[in-house]
């Protein structure tokens, strides 16, 4: 199955996500609404909104309540964009002003903070406390890898078993709840719920890792901000841990310097890119990425003879193939 036929199967439903969005974020005041219409008209793939639909589906439970929970989960990522773009000082998001930029930050994080509340509100209606169960403890997880991500800024002897951690808090916690939702819904057996879940946390690590990569190599429109974002915002990810693990000439005094100095002054990023292709890391990061996909494709390949599963068999795919 293709990427196109991928998001064929839910294109309907996930209208009605977005339908769902704009009618909530018609209740909100400005400037509120001005800056939520401004950053869902932003495109997105809208892919965790998809994974709910998507895994939904596979249990059988196609309808309203994954509709909103599809709006719910795609609110949530929305609102921790937000609060990471200021956190980060970003200026781009998608390749267009971040809200940060354009609204200032009290007014960004307050918006942010709305997205939360009208996210649970909507899931609150569902009166289904495993549901607010799995909202409330993937959203912490987010908040935590903030806070540890924050604490180990700057830090160059951040661990591979440090890095990853940090991945699956900011984002394989949110794809795994995605999938755990969708089996909630359709009242799957606790086997499947655990599987769809952990299927949901490998995808994730995957994608993580995927945008590690493409901070090094994708060209800037198509990443829609400037390469190496992270280290100028003084986060080591994997692939600089392994470029300076395997003892490349110069890699540790490089990095260093970007991250004292905040910024490429001294060091342009052309030179921090090249050290990290040089030393393999480029590629024992991908393989780590295709190793996590095969994970996921691997939890539910006994269940997937269905049109829902195999198009969850395709996610993991369409995550290495990306572009942005």
């Amino acid at each position: 199955m293709t990427a196109r036929e991928l998001f064929e199967l839910v294109r309907e439903d996930l209208l009605r996500v977005e339908e769902q969005i704009f009618a909530e974020n018609r209740s909100a005041i400005e400037p509120v609404a001005e800056i939520i219409t401004y950053l869902l008209g932003g495109g997105g793939k809208r892919l965790r909104p998809a994974l709910v639909l998507l895994s939904a589906g596979f249990c059988g439970a196609r309808g309203p309540s994954a509709i909103r929970l599809g709006a719910v989960v795609e609110l949530i990522h929305t609102a921790t964009l937000i609060h990471d773009d200021v956190i980060d000082g970003a200026d781009l998001r998608r390749g267009r002003p971040s809200a940060n930029h354009r609204w200032g930050n009290h007014i960004s994080v307050l918006a942010g903070d709305w997205l939360y509340m009208q996210a649970f509100r909507i899931a609150l209606a569902e009166r289904n406390f495993r549901i607010l169960d799995i909202l409330i403890e993937l959203t912490q997880n987010m908040v935590e890898g903030e806070l540890l991500q924050w604490a180990k800024l700057g830090r160059m002897d951040l661990t591979e078993a440090e890095a990853l951690d940090l991945n699956e808090r900011k984002t394989a916690c949110l794809f795994s709840g995605c999938t755990r939702l969708g089996a909630v819904l359709g009242h799957a057996d606790p086997a499947v719920e655990q599987a769809l879940a952990d299927y949901g946390r490998y995808a994730g690590m995957a994608f993580q890792l995927v945008d590690d990569l493409l901070d090094f190599t994708a060209q800037p429109e198509q990443l829609g901000k400037p390469v190496l974002s992270d280290l100028k915002e003084g986060k080591v990810t994997l692939p600089l841990i392994y470029a300076m693990q395997d003892g490349v000439p110069h890699a540790q005094p490089l990095v260093a310097a970007v991250l004292a100095e905040k910024g490429f002054q001294s060091v342009r990023p052309e030179q921090i890119a090249a050290l990290v292709r040089e030393s393999g890391a480029l590629d024992r990061t991908r393989q780590l990425a295709e190793d996590y996909a095969a994970r996921a494709k691997n939890c539910i390949a006994g269940w997937a003879g269905s049109e829902y599963g195999r198009a969850l068999l395709a996610v993991p795919d369409f995550i290495l193939e990306r572009e942005s």
